[in-house]
């Protein structure tokens, strides 16, 4: 496919869960991809816009290089690649809040931890070398850190080395390999990342809408729209006990003086014990409304 300077190009991971998260919030923007997964790309039917399956660690380095203008990928593949290219041109434009996980040290169930000490003359192997020696840098401790692609759990039973570091979101790897997580090393989420690199100006006016959309999906992902009735001495109460909202609008009900209805956008998630709260107040007539969409 020739790269076409006025139309946004966009990476994400070819396969997994990141590729599925990300596949999701595009269509959630509004775009609708032509081609199907085992493509390696994909044109946009409705946005100038082309998308590209990688490998996730690819990513940072499409971006980087100015191959594409954005990219979705996991915060600890940005990191790794970072500590490895020193400052690369890429920023990064909103955490998805999505793929969360933690890069964890592990150690077999039946060994003896005592804090990083223990890793004192060790060997560790993982898929992040520059992130784990980085943290042992912090922890004062000096180790062996062994870099393997994959199948970092099976290190200990192989005698590669008795410690590992590896992603963990359950945890059920780690048990069924008789490993345990011992410490906290680094956590991740998925993350939105742009080139630095100069871009044509149609590119740009391009990214600005793609990032309005995007804004707008990560906005309304868990706000809920409410609405209620409510007499004047009830609306100071009521306003405070409203979840994550600003300056809520406040209508007078006509035929009702002194009562009013009110309408506001909660950011944050709204439970049965928030309605039970707005009515002990005074609130009537509670209604709870999902938000598809919304522009900032």
């Amino acid at each position: 496919m020739l790269v076409d300077a006025d139309r946004l190009h966009i990476a994400i991971q070819k396969n997994g869960r990141l590729s599925d998260t990300s596949r999701e919030l595009l269509k959630d923007a509004g775009l609708r991809l032509q081609n199907g997964r085992n493509a390696l790309t994909a044109r946009v039917e409705n946005f100038p816009a082309d998308i590209m399956f990688v490998r996730d660690d690819d990513i940072p380095t499409f971006v980087a290089d100015g191959v594409c203008e954005f990219g979705i990928v996991g915060g600890n593949v940005l990191e790794e690649f970072r500590l490895s290219s020193g400052e690369p041109a890429v920023e990064v434009v909103a955490p998805l809040g999505t793929a969360r996980c933690s890069l964890k040290l592990a150690a077999p169930e039946a060994s003896a931890w005592e804090g990083p000490q223990s890793l004192e003359g060790q060997r560790i192997a993982t898929s992040y070398p520059r992130i784990v020696a980085r943290w042992l840098e912090e922890q004062g401790v000096t180790a062996t850190v062994v870099k393997m692609n994959g199948a970092v759990e099976l290190a200990p039973r192989l005698r590669i080395a008795p410690f590992i570091c590896d992603l963990v979101s359950t945890g059920a790897t780690l048990e069924a390999n008789g490993l345990k997580a011992v410490a906290d090393v680094y956590d991740s989420e998925a993350v939105l990342i742009r080139t630095t690199r100069p871009i044509s100006d149609a590119a740009r006016a391009q990214g600005e809408a793609l990032l309005s959309r995007i804004q707008g999906v990560l906005t309304t992902k868990d706000a809920k729209y409410i609405l209620l009735n409510a007499s004047s001495e009830a609306l100071p109460a009521i306003t405070r006990i409203l979840p994550g909202a600003e300056a809520p609008t406040i209508i007078p009900l006509h035929g009702r003086p002194g009562h009013f209805a009110v309408h506001a956008v909660c950011q944050e998630s709204v439970f049965w014990e928030t309605l039970e709260q707005l009515k002990g107040a005074g609130a009537s007539a509670i209604l709870v409304l999902p938000i598809e969409k919304m522009m900032m």
